[in-house]
């Protein structure tokens, strides 16, 4: 069965439950919903969560199910319509307001932003206030729960409320979109960002395609052909489609930057490890366990375990044996931040050894070299990561002591 012999049969096949991009805005906005309620003076943020709680609305609102318990509760057949219209328009004025706050930013607050913003909420509240003035008028007394675009596309007052729609959605998409694109091809942003806005630019296409089969639809009515597949079958997985897309385009960045985030704290806990667990051995004991701790909370608990228990080593530092080990690191070829970093791993492994043939300091530390040796935990113990680099360093540097010792 090909396309062109019964496209309504065919789409059919393609169909996608609303219920599905209803799952993933709810989705996005769950994720978003913590920060816009920490951050409510952002109007960046504000926009986000309403165009995502208006495209939930559509999607709830808009199925077939909940078209007939409206009309029912209501007691108005077809009072879905102007309500669904409406949400939509909506829909489309959060779009325009969202990308005029994300264009200008927080400290734009010229004149020319506050009309555009004021223009977009009056023009877009007078076609919500129209499309009921509009069903008022209209004589729509059979209830059609899906094709009533197209059913009622030579009714006086229901055609004028359905072009009128579709128009204002149309309208936001083409601006919405093409601000987008142009914004995804600027130079210096995020990766996770840039494809946030590639999606959201293909799902603003894709409500241009849905607004597309509508139109063409109902002008097919109006010249007495029949195109309601158009309307039907291919619109609304269409919508369905744009909805996630533009659900994952705000998802993406935020999500991402999250995993991002738990990464970066899980890698830094692990490459603690090694100096964590030499710092186990002197002070016989390590970070408690605790269940509900935090990635972040883990990693703070076990950087402040490893400089309590390097403090009491840095009476024990030899920065003699310090200085000849970056030497040393320096001479196997190894970079100065490399070099340090094992220098340093070489110090805290004597230190450790020192404290244990006596609790007395054989020098007095350098008070920079110990500094340095609290706050770059996280290079030496990387070092520590490779003992046989270390341990040739640390070679090298005893035989360079030795060798100074015979010529004094």
């Amino acid at each position: 069965m090909t396309l062109a012999e019964d496209p309504s049969r065919f789409l059919g096949g393609l169909y996608i439950s609303f219920w599905i991009p209803t799952a993933v805005l709810t989705a996005a906005l769950v994720i978003k919903l913590p920060t816009i309620i920490r951050l409510w003076r952002d109007p960046l943020l504000r926009a986000v969560g309403g165009l995502l709680l208006l495209a939930c609305a559509v999607f709830v609102f808009c199925t077939p199910s909940t078209i007939a318990r409206v009309n029912r509760l209501v007691g108005v057949p077809n009072v879905s319509a102007p309500w669904c219209y409406s949400l939509i328009t909506a829909f489309c004025g959060s779009c325009l307001l969202l990308i005029i706050t994300w264009r200008n930013g927080l400290a734009d607050r010229s004149a020319a932003t506050r009309r555009a913003v004021r223009w977009v909420v009056a023009v877009y509240c007078g076609v919500i206030l129209a499309l009921w003035v509009l069903f008022a008028l209209a004589d729509a007394p059979v209830e059609r729960l899906r094709d009533l675009d197209t059913y009622y596309a030579n009714t006086p007052f229901m055609r004028e409320e359905t072009l009128l729609y579709l128009v204002a959605h149309c309208v936001a998409c083409v601006i919405t979109s093409r601000l987008i694109w142009n914004w995804a091809r600027t130079d210096g942003l995020d990766a996770l960002l840039r494809w946030g806005l590639k999606l959201l630019g293909a799902g603003y296409v894709l409500n241009l395609a849905f607004d597309s089969a509508k139109l063409t639809a109902v002008a097919a009515r109006w010249s007495g052909h029949d195109l309601d597949w158009l309307s039907t079958d291919l619109a609304p997985p269409v919508a369905a489609l744009s909805a996630i897309l533009i659900a994952a385009g705000f998802i993406l960045p935020h999500a991402g930057q999250y995993l991002h985030d738990r990464w970066r704290v899980r890698a830094a806990h692990r490459e603690l490890r090694p100096l964590y667990q030499l710092m186990r051995t002197v002070s016989g004991e390590g970070v408690p366990f605790v269940l509900h701790a935090t990635p972040e909370l883990r990693l703070t608990r076990r950087e402040t375990f490893i400089r309590d228990a390097l403090l009491p080593l840095v009476r024990h530092v030899d920065t003699g044996l310090g200085r000849r080990s970056y030497d040393t690191a320096l001479a196997l070829g190894h970079p100065p931040d490399r070099a340090r970093a094992l220098a340093a791993a070489v110090v805290v492994l004597d230190a450790v050894e020192a404290r244990g043939r006596t609790s007395e300091p054989s020098q007095p530390a350098d008070s920079a070299d110990t500094a340095h040796l609290l706050q770059e935990i996280g290079a030496v113990s990387r070092a520590l990561h490779h003992p046989e680099e270390v341990a040739a360093v640390r070679a090298r540097a005893a035989v360079a002591a030795e060798s100074v010792s015979v010529h004094e």
